[in-house]
């Protein structure tokens, strides 16, 4: 079954092309021009609107009032909210818990991703973090990352663990990240207290992400840079940045897409109000308290993750950062690509490319989306 986009306005990490068209087969694009398109079963008039690739947030908690840490059926409850909001592929965040409800939880993930391609895998944010710099993660359930605990997780997940976070200055910290990049893992450094060395030195045994940059570490002093000048120094590195203008000022977002281009992932880090409403949710076994859209465990000054949607950092990042169109895009769909080893199969509207799209007005509303071939 074939279907036909036209009178598109296409825009991608390639740049814009006007009066755009692309030709679907089943869940993947087969050509793209401008002007008339070919014929085909179905026609889908864009009306001019943009289109943009289906976005990818490596990093999400939960939405639409569920949490990705309650079970498959929440799982599914809270992709629906990001999903309408453009988010076509998602890896499953779990923050810290003891090591057999992570096991658990890596296995359902495991099976959802095995019946549904839209779910990426699982992304272990805890337990391997500094316990200083845990933010909303239950600090009773941190701990060292012991090499045979590594790879009990990893095979929990049934090689869908595609992302895991920790802090490279914790004991074993290191030999827990050549583990993890025998098995194919994508490691991120976060919730850590590393010093600009340390970050060198993980980048240099694997580590290929910052979680949530500025997050939760220290920060760029002129005698002390850390781990943030470390990232933008390794071009091997990509930068997860939350953009909602609350967990990092739309400015100091400008400059970590200067001093780092084409490796900047726009993230939500969402929790359960995402796509909802104010009032308490739960974020593993913490409270969290939401008011005017803004998650903090309750009781405490500390951001509990956020409630933004991937449409929302795209607007966020062209209105208020001054990011370029086509850079913005970028950073939430062939840089987290990338990072992931997607590249060729994800995050460009181009022949051979996953058929993920998604329309938006001329003010970056999210109008329309589609995800294989199908409207979501």
């Amino acid at each position: 079954m074939s279907t036909l986009f036209e009178h598109a306005r296409k825009l991608d990490a390639h740049g814009q092309v006007d009066d755009f068209w692309m030709l679907v087969e089943g869940d993947t694009i087969v050509s793209t021009g401008n002007g008339q398109g070919p014929d085909a079963a179905t026609r889908v008039d864009v009306d001019g609107r943009w289109l943009v690739p289906g976005f990818m947030d490596l990093h999400g908690h939960g939405g639409g009032g569920h949490s990705y840490d309650d079970g498959a059926r929440a799982i599914g409850e809270a992709l629906s909210t990001h999903r309408a909001h453009g988010t076509t592929r998602s890896v499953i965040s779990l923050v810290a818990n003891p090591l057999a409800s992570l096991r658990t939880s890596l296995a359902e993930i495991a099976d959802i991703a095995e019946a549904d391609p839209l779910v990426l895998g699982s992304h272990l944010e805890g337990p391997f973090l500094a316990p200083g710099r845990r933010g909303a993660h239950n600090g009773e359930f941190l701990r060292e990352p012991a090499p045979y605990e590594v790879e009990e997780l990893i095979g929990a997940a049934r090689g869908t663990l595609r992302q895991i976070t920790i802090a490279p200055e914790l004991p074993n910290a290191m030999e827990a990240i050549d583990v993890l990049v025998e098995a194919g893992v994508v490691i991120a450094i976060g919730h850590t207290e590393a010093d600009f060395d340390q970050a060198r030195e993980a980048f240099d045994r694997g580590a290929r992400i910052v979680t949530h940059v500025f997050n939760a570490m220290p920060g760029i002093h002129h005698r002390a840079p850390g781990p943030v000048v470390a990232a933008f120094e390794d071009e091997r590195v990509t930068l997860e940045l939350i953009l909602d203008g609350e967990h990092v000022h739309p400015d100091v977002a400008a400059m970590v897409f200067a001093s780092a281009p084409g490796r900047v992932a726009l993230v939500t880090d969402a929790m359960a109000a995402a796509g909802s409403h104010d009032g308490d949710y739960s974020l593993g076994s913490l409270t969290v308290s939401v008011r005017d859209g803004i998650a903090r465990l309750r009781g405490t000054p500390t951001i509990a993750g956020s409630t933004l949607t991937q449409d929302v950092a795209l607007r966020i990042a062209i209105q208020r950062s001054r990011i370029a169109p086509a850079r913005a895009v970028e950073a939430l769909t062939l840089t987290p690509a990338r990072t992931l080893g997607l590249e060729h199969r994800h995050g460009l509207l181009a022949p051979g490319f996953a058929a993920d799209a998604v329309f938006m007005g001329h003010d970056w509303q999210t109008l329309d989306v589609w995800a294989d071939g199908r409207r979501l």
